[in-house]
């Protein structure tokens, strides 16, 4: 079995990678039968001479192997046909701005595994950047805060070395005594709480964070039912929630009359209620100015991200009054930071945690039959059609 690392082709260009020269050496020594190959790429964070210094095999056609690694979606004209290919395709929600790309997988027979199809027995995936994004998150909208009221600098965290130099400069400001809530205690929402950690922010409990005045910054994080509520007043377990959640309103809104910085982690269902809405956000007690979407679901649970922001320009100004973006320093501008690719900013980081988690929770599942059905369950699609699993993307991929 043949397994190929490929080049990022995708625009703005993606420096991160699935796994880092240390990890194919360390794949090599438990699977000796496994050959590998890295295609040669100028923009990867890690450099083909790093792989060739370790023995690996870089080269600029990787056409002969079985298994092609990517992170973000390959561009159409880039694909090798009757290979089996493991990417971010974005299309399990039906992407409208991806059906092309499912299609011409289909077409040219393709096996496709989506990193965010990888799941347990139990539907819980295994594989993803989300606590690297928590990561950049929290310091992007930190310096977002930073830039607003022009209280001090932070470089931009893709011009530091890592994770490690960001918590360096959040440690080297002087923060006043905010408060920051986090919606979400999966791996974005965890990331996120990981830096304030480490910045000695202190976390206080919810009834606390929203009676009491602190000298000091603090944060609360918070889970599904901690920020929704059952319309008929019951309060039921998560299990409701996650099974009747129309039966749900939002219950944030206490939070955003003490809150200065929200950082969204949490997971949201399209039946969940919105969480943040315009209301919410016009209502004169609202206190919060920095949205942190690391989420970012655009038209989604947020009502402030009217769209995703870049890593180039990273924040944008959301006028209340209007439902519209307006310049960050508008006096009435709450400030949006929705970045959609906030691990790109620390890449060597990131492709480092991912080729952890792919390395003990995926590669073994080629060398032992697959008996937990972990690459079962990821595959999309087999002889030019969806497997049973993904047949609801039918419709999207028939253009209906």
């Amino acid at each position: 079995m043949k397994f190929g690392i490929i080049k990022e082709r995708k625009n703005p260009p993606d420096r991160r990678v699935v796994f880092t020269p240390s990890e194919l050496v360390r794949l090599k020594e438990l699977y000796p039968e496994a050959t590998v190959a890295v295609e040669s790429s100028d923009i990867r964070i890690f450099t083909d001479v790093q792989y060739q210094s370790l023995g690996i095999t870089v080269t600029d056609d990787v056409s002969d192997c079985d298994i092609l690694f990517g992170v973000k979606e390959v561009p159409i004209e880039s694909l090798i046909p009757n290979k089996a290919y493991f990417f971010f395709s974005h299309t399990i929600k039906k992407s409208p701005g991806n059906r092309k790309l499912l299609q011409a997988i289909l077409e040219k027979n393709i096996d496709l595994y989506d990193h965010e199809t990888i799941v347990n027995s139990e539907n819980n995936r295994l594989i993803g950047f989300g606590r690297y994004a928590g990561i950049v998150g929290v310091y992007n909208g930190i310096r977002a805060f930073g830039i607003k009221f022009e209280l001090f600098k932070l470089p931009k965290a893709e011009t530091l070395s890592g994770k490690d130099a960001l918590i360096a400069h959040l440690k080297r400001i002087t923060l006043p005594p905010l408060k920051f809530v986090i919606t979400g205690s999966g791996k974005v929402g965890n990331g996120a709480k990981e830096i304030l950690d480490a910045i000695k922010i202190k976390e206080v409990t919810i009834d606390n964070y929203l009676t009491k005045n602190y000298t000091q910054a603090v944060y609360v994080q918070l889970n599904v039912l901690d920020y929704n509520k059952r319309k008929d007043g019951q309060v039921l377990d998560y299990t409701d929630f996650y099974e009747h959640p129309t039966e749900y309103v939002s219950d944030f809104e206490k939070y955003t009359k003490v809150t200065d910085v929200y950082f969204t982690g949490h997971f949201h269902s399209p039946a969940a209620p919105i969480i943040l809405t315009r209301e919410m956000l016009q209502s004169k007690d609202c206190k919060i100015k920095v949205v942190a979407d690391i989420s970012c679901d655009v038209n989604g649970p947020i009502a402030c991200t009217l769209r995703a922001s870049t890593i180039a320009e990273p924040i944008y100004g959301y006028f209340p009054g209007e439902n519209k973006e307006v310049d960050v320093f508008h006096p009435a501008a709450i400030v949006v930071m929705a970045v959609d690719n906030l691990p790109s900013e620390i890449p060597k980081d990131a492709s480092e945690g991912f080729g952890e988690q792919f390395m003990e929770h995926v590669i073994p599942a080629f060398f032992n039959g697959d008996k937990d059905g972990i690459l079962q369950r990821a595959k999309m699609t087999e002889n030019g059609k969806l497997t049973p699993r993904f047949s609801y993307l039918q419709d999207y991929v028939d253009g209906k």
